[in-house]
């Protein structure tokens, strides 16, 4: 199975996901890549939506830098999506646009901290290619981290003050950026021990999301101990495919700490999620789900998207790598199986993203303002690593 597995992701890859954007979404006349491409990579909207652009730069950084051979094109590549960015990206004051122009004139701000934290990923990764200019990259990521970590605990400075009737909550995508980021910054730069001190906070405060009765976490956290979780929709939301992308962020976390003393509260973290979002009639992971069971608010919440999936295939691996047990490889068969029949295209390449309940894919779109060259090609990149190192052969090749 994993052989074939191997097989599968490496030709997806190389063969369907990168040339896809690689051929449709990079513009050579300004700079940066069209995040907004049809099937057939068609762009249907020409602005370019600046967390894609990080997550781009980002993810041809990372292959240019972890695959066997580096690839002068990925490069290139990289080097043109994060020149634009980091040209039209963010205003005078450093904060974050959310979305650019084709020519990267401003059209909405970012009022979350998520385009400034794929803007210092793909800096850090930038900066590992030897690529030349690249001195000050580390830099203006870590500079990046701290106003970033200010920002989630005052979203004021983003034009959204907390308003008096509104929730105290603390969401698990803010404690995930930070710990990632976390994560690559003590990487590049060790000495500083607050890295260590944050990533160590981090994990804790993940830990506090841990929802024991449904085996998975919780998105947003009541702040105030005395608040009930079953008062609001908001602080009942549960999903899947972020309790379990977060795992293995944690994972990757306390490897960089060399301490896995967490590992099988996570193997439970990942079973938990499977096992609560699993669609046991018509197959697939829930997109949200209400730990009342009641009515989530979200349209979408019995939609099958893809990144979830891609979230739990690199989990499973990741936890047959590290306990080599049949359960994880008896999952994986069940979620690659499913993901693979319904997400990948053989004919255009690359995947859809939107399906509903029963697999049927409700929008045609390749790339969109929250789609685009990251979730899958990661989860490719990532599981064939962990395959490799598996059977003690750290080479792709």
């Amino acid at each position: 199975m994993l052989t074939e597995l191997e097989q599968r992701y490496r030709n997806n890859l190389l063969n369907s996901v990168i040339p896809f954007w690689q051929q449709n979404s990079l513009d050579r006349q300004y700079g940066g890549h069209q995040n907004c491409l049809t099937r057939d990579g068609r762009i249907w909207d020409p602005r370019k939506y600046t967390w894609m652009q990080g997550r781009a730069a980002w993810m041809f950084s990372k292959l240019y830098n972890e695959w066997e051979q580096p690839r002068t094109e990925w490069l290139e590549a990289a080097r043109s999506i994060l020149d634009f960015l980091r040209l039209h990206g963010r205003d005078a004051n450093g904060l974050c646009y959310f979305s650019l122009t084709r020519e990267g004139v401003p059209v909405y701000r970012q009022r979350k901290p998520y385009a400034a934290f794929f803007l210092a990923m793909a800096l850090i990764e930038y900066s590992k290619t030897g690529a030349a200019g690249t001195e000050d990259y580390v830099a203006e990521a870590r500079e990046i981290f701290w106003r970033m970590r200010e920002w989630i605990a005052d979203p004021a400075l983003l034009g959204r003050p907390a308003m008096p009737g509104g929730p105290a909550t603390r969401q698990l995508a803010d404690l995930y950026v930070v710990l990632w980021l976390a994560v690559e910054l003590l990487a590049v730069d060790p000495t500083d021990a607050r890295y260590r001190e944050i990533i160590r906070d981090s994990i804790a405060q993940v830990k506090q999301h841990w929802l024991a009765s449904h085996r998975t976490l919780l998105e947003n956290l009541p702040l105030d101990p005395t608040a009930d979780h079953r008062e609001l929709p908001e602080t009942r939301l549960l999903c899947p495919g972020s309790a379990i992308e977060v795992s293995w962020i944690v994972w990757h976390a306390m490897e960089a700490l060399g301490d896995e003393s967490d590992t099988a509260w996570l193997l439970d973290v990942i079973e938990g999620s499977l096992a609560l979002g699993w669609d046991g009639e018509h197959g697939g992971l829930f997109y949200f789900l209400d730990a009342e069971d009641l009515p989530p608010p979200a349209l979408e919440a019995s939609m099958k998207l893809w990144w979830p999936h891609t979230e739990a295939i690199y989990a499973l691996i990741l936890a047959y790598q590290k306990t080599g047990e049949q359960r994880w490889l008896d999952w994986l068969a069940r979620v690659d199986a499913y993901t693979f029949q319904t997400f990948a295209d053989p004919q255009y390449g690359e995947w859809f993203g939107y399906c509903d309940r029963y697999g049927r894919v409700t929008h045609g779109l390749k790339g969109g303002p929250y789609k685009g060259f990251f979730h899958v090609p990661r989860c490719l990149l990532f599981s064939l690593q962990r395959l490799a190192g598996k059977r003690g052969d750290s080479s792709l090749a």
